[in-house]
């Protein structure tokens, strides 16, 4: 993992940020796609493009990056890309807004934005062998209101992990059947174990080709034998734990992109110096 005099000193202009750009995503020479022609690629100073040096074609190293339509400079977009993958909890946008000396609205913006595209980095490969599948509720308990399946005000995130592997999570409607099957169809390799509780909205998965094996929660069974639930159960308590302590509340209408962020963060935990190149890499 870079320290901050190193990441500093790398990235310590606009300018070097744009040529890294270039560099992952494109490369200064390249078969220009306008003239057909074997080019190199030069920068043209006025904007942040790189231009064909036989016919002009403009290449701009920022489209479908989180900075494509932003004015801010790069060199914050990336010390705030530094700043989410050295953080065990998340970012929050006050602290954005403090470290960049930016207003809080675009501090917001530039957290989602980096939230999303960690999502696009990590990806949804299928899950096989050994699946646990459960749903926690996020959302501020109500004083004397019920807590758990049914409590109001609570947004529900679905959860599938692979054990030691990867997990994936869902911000979903509700708990029901049809909800929830057609997501571990979707992202389950038929014939894996899944693993769950004795929510009925899991019953039918042996006939739809899986392993189903479950404990019952209710009547105090947490384990029986190999069946639990307790990997998924351990990732919503250290889930809870940072949103509580990193950004207080998230709404249900941004919380999958939170839920995003730290799934992404959870699928890099055998090698968290990856996160940073990682998101640097800004795949084309």
């Amino acid at each position: 993992m870079l320290s901050i005099f190193e990441f500093s000193t790398a990235f310590s202009s606009d300018e070097a940020c744009l040529h890294h750009l270039m560099k992952v995503r494109h490369g200064f020479k390249r078969t220009c796609e306008h003239c057909d022609r074997p080019s190199k690629f030069n920068r043209i100073s006025t904007r942040r493009v790189y231009g064909c040096q036989w016919c002009g074609h403009q290449i701009s190293p920022c489209v479908g990056t989180p900075m494509e339509n932003s004015h801010l400079p790069l060199q914050k977009w990336f010390f705030a890309i530094y700043l989410f993958t050295t953080s065990r909890h998340g970012v929050a946008a006050m602290e954005l807004k403090r470290q960049l000396d930016i207003s809080y609205k675009t501090a917001w913006r530039m957290a989602h934005e980096i939230r999303k595209y960690m999502a696009d980095v990590d990806g949804e490969d299928l899950l096989d062998d050994d699946v646990e599948a459960d749903e926690t509720y996020v959302g501020g308990k109500k004083s004397g209101g019920k807590r758990g399946r049914g409590a109001p005000g609570k947004t529900v995130v679905f959860g599938m992990l692979e054990r030691g592997g990867d997990v994936m999570l869902k911000v979903v409607p509700n708990v029901r059947k049809k909800t929830l099957q057609p997501i571990i169809k979707a992202n389950v390799e038929a014939g894996s174990a899944v693993h769950t509780d004795e929510l009925k909205s899991y019953s039918g998965l042996s006939k739809a080709g899986y392993e189903h094996e479950t404990v019952n929660h209710g009547s105090g069974e947490y384990v029986d034998g190999d069946c639990h639930v307790n990997g998924m159960e351990g990732f919503w308590a250290r889930l809870k734990l940072s949103i509580r302590g990193t950004h207080v509340h998230v709404s249900g209408k941004h919380l999958e992109k939170y839920a995003k962020e730290f799934e992404y963060r959870y699928n890099r935990r055998k090698q968290p110096e990856r996160m940073l190149s990682d998101l640097l890499a800004f795949p084309a």
